[in-house]
């Protein structure tokens, strides 16, 4: 059983902080990340104002998304080197955020791009 599955509810349950910390954690040792798209591009949540790309440590949390208003979307695995190299300075050029590692009761926290850098560099 994948380890991510047996502790999926334990993860669940964790507040926004610890989350982000063990998504920097995974994506550092996984070597990828995972948001949701579909056939337009990434999906933009809005937060306070803000627009944010919402980001997982696994394909499995990503899954928990793809229902009602996101049903069309799949999960979608970004490299942490294209992460670091393409997505991260586009999205800081479109001034939109990064909501990390949200739960369907909370969003998380949410970061700008040149912070998420700093903490995976």
């Amino acid at each position: 059983m994948n380890p991510v599955s047996q502790d999926k509810y334990s993860l669940l349950a964790q507040n926004p902080e610890q989350r982000a910390e063990y998504l920097f954690t995974t994506i550092k040792q996984q070597g990828d990340i995972w948001t949701l798209v579909d056939d337009d591009g990434a999906m933009i949540l809005t937060s306070d104002d803000e627009d944010c790309i919402p980001v997982w440590p696994d394909e499995v949390f990503a899954q928990d998304w793809i229902n009602g208003d996101w049903s069309q979307c799949r999960a979608y695995r970004i490299s942490l080197e294209d992460w670091l190299q393409r997505w991260l300075p586009g999205l800081e050029e479109d001034d939109i955020q990064i909501a990390l590692f949200p739960v369907p009761a909370e969003e998380g926290l949410i970061l700008p791009p040149w912070e998420m850098k700093d903490k995976l560099s």
